[in-house]
């Protein structure tokens, strides 16, 4: 069987993207040093007005690099690191590889219950924190082999007068907060910091054995576990998106920060893509629509990683201006599948391209996107990477099934994580002779491109039949007046399940259950048409702007 036939994916490539890479075996940090030695006097960081160079940042991460070997640090370590989108968050990223640490991306919105249970698994010694987030970190640790806690305020990284100010904000909104500094091994990031060396430093590592990150997550089997991604993983799927991304130049993009670097998708898509390519980070601490579109307006941005919720937010907002957007030469789009609607839309807006990718924690993240030139297919998530294989399989097999088959994902691939920390046997599960099941139901067209249906959890059988909450919801999306969907499955006596719409409607729209039932009837089988709506104001979202099925589920007393 010859490669276009076995992969049929392939005859779809960009001309200027190989269909096979070279992934240089090194430390992750060494990106950064190699930028910083080609662009020394590029901007690398931008929060809020506040710039830094290549240079500037990469002395930086020397300092918390030296800073952690002083202080006892050894190879393979944990560091964790708690920290919303902000300049410290960078330099303990590449400070904490550079020393050889091991990190441990934290949530900063996690509960004392969830940050212990991180701690407690990952054995992190060192975490770096910001000060606000102190009171639940202090009962967190309890029980842990934290030894080390390194302090941060968001006035360490703001320009003036907001440096000044801001502490001022902070007294009056957390009049409580006291961190005790010298205490508990407690200590001050500003300070701390200054004293330490800026000699070079970079340790090495075997590229393909040594973890660069634990990255938790719920996974492909339900608890929380830490996904074990080594350096050559995420070097694999930093230069695999970046050379998909074509079009773009080196030294010169601007990349809007607005998903978290604490994700995996920011991570890769934004912090390790951007420093490949020695572009500009717009960081932004949130997604807070006004902030984002201030930093859209101050500073043009011309790649933006997102999430559909994203994108709605901001194609929706009454103060948008038809020019506010037109810098943008490519979005890429992952976390939970684009409606046609909105990438139609933001496409007309922007005059870039929007693209749909697919991934997950276990892969780095990335395994799928649609081609930036070329033919894509809307609703679909696009075809494989360079050197990533990808088959539609059975529940007892990994042999492939026929085309348009619906079954599970499975994929292979040097972005495909070592396993589970601590967990041989939820490993030995989903990782299977290299190929990683996803647990997420698809088909594979002719042409080898992909279509995501749904988590196989999220599948709703009701009467009987299978239906997909993604296929209801595209359609929802195409009714003028809806904002957002989401759809689940509801217990019903008769049916055993069936479909429940939530929905939240476009400022200054209106449109009742009947008004939608009609819509959908036109346009779906009976079987998967809502019989129930619920209207909402908002939905439950992860931070990457996913809705969170879950928490609806919860709201609604289901189990």
């Amino acid at each position: 069987m010859s490669e276009t036939t076995d992969k049929p994916w392939l005859r779809y490539y960009p001309l200027d993207v190989p269909l096979t890479l070279a992934y240089p075996a090194m430390n992750v940090a060494q990106l950064l040093v190699d930028a910083a030695a080609d662009y020394p006097r590029h901007e690398a960081l931008d929060f809020l007005g506040r710039t830094m160079n290549y240079s500037e940042l990469l002395g930086q991460c020397r300092k918390m690099a030296n800073g952690l070997k002083a202080i006892g640090l050894a190879k393979g370590d944990r560091v964790a690191i708690m920290l919303p989108n902000c300049p410290q968050a960078v330099v303990a990223y590449y400070g904490a590889l550079m020393a050889g640490a091991t990190v441990v991306q934290t949530n900063p919105l996690y509960t004392e219950r969830e940050l212990h249970h991180q701690l407690a698994d990952s054995g992190a010694s060192v975490l770096v924190v910001l000060d606000l987030l102190m009171p639940r970190v202090e009962e967190a640790r309890k029980d842990t082999k934290l030894e080390r806690i390194i302090v941060t305020s968001l006035s360490d990284a703001l320009p003036f007068p907001k440096s000044w100010l801001y502490p001022i904000k902070r007294r009056k909104e957390h009049p409580k907060l006291k961190v005790k500094y010298g205490k508990a091994g407690v200590l001050r990031w500003s300070s701390w910091l200054r004293r330490n060396a800026s000699t070079a430093i970079c340790e090495e590592v075997d590229a393909g054995k040594d973890l660069a990150m634990l990255q938790y997550t719920g996974g492909t089997t339900g608890t929380p576990k830490g996904v074990m991604l080594t350096h050559a993983n995420l070097i694999a799927n930093t230069v695999q998106t970046a050379t998909w991304c074509v079009g773009l130049e080196q030294g010169s993009e601007r990349y809007l920060a607005a998903l978290p670097l604490f994700h995996v998708f920011g991570l890769t898509a934004l912090l390790n893509q951007s420093v490949y390519r020695a572009g500009t980070m717009l960081l932004v601490p949130r997604f807070n629509l006004k902030m984002v579109l201030d930093t859209i307006r101050r500073r043009k941005p011309t790649v933006f990683p997102g999430a559909p919720t994203m994108y709605i937010a901001i194609m929706n907002d009454p103060d948008l201006d038809v020019n506010d957007l037109a810098s943008i030469k490519l979005c890429v789009s992952g976390a939970a599948p684009l409606p046609r609607e909105v990438q139609d839309r933001f496409e007309q807006l922007s005059g870039g391209k929007l693209i749909e990718g697919y991934g997950l924690t276990e892969a780095s993240p990335v395994i799928h996107v649609n081609p930036v030139r070329g033919m894509r297919k809307s609703g679909t998530i696009g075809v494989p990477l360079p050197d990533t294989d990808v088959r539609i399989v059975g529940p007892d097999s990994l042999e492939p099934l026929p085309v348009g088959q619906l079954g599970e994902v499975a994929a292979k691939g040097p972005q495909v994580m070592a396993g589970y920390w601590g967990k041989p046997e939820d490993t030995a599960k989903v990782l299977k002779e290299g190929w990683l099941r996803t647990g997420d139901l698809g088909t594979m067209d002719d042409d080898g491109f992909f279509t995501i249906m749904d988590r196989m959890k999220d599948v709703i059988i009701a009467g009987g039949f299978n239906v997909y909450p993604r296929e209801v919801e595209e359609i929802l999306f195409e009714h003028p007046a809806v904002k957002e969907a989401a759809v689940l499955g509801v217990p019903d006596e008769y049916r055993g399940e069936t479909v429940k719409a939530y929905i939240v409607l476009k400022e200054g729209w209106q449109a009742s259950s009947m008004q939608l039932d009609r819509w959908c009837r036109d346009r779906l089988a009976a079987f998967k048409v809502p019989r129930e709506y619920e209207f909402r104001t908002d939905l439950p979202q992860s931070i990457v702007g996913k809705v969170l099925r879950r928490k609806l589920k919860e709201e609604g007393g289901q189990p």
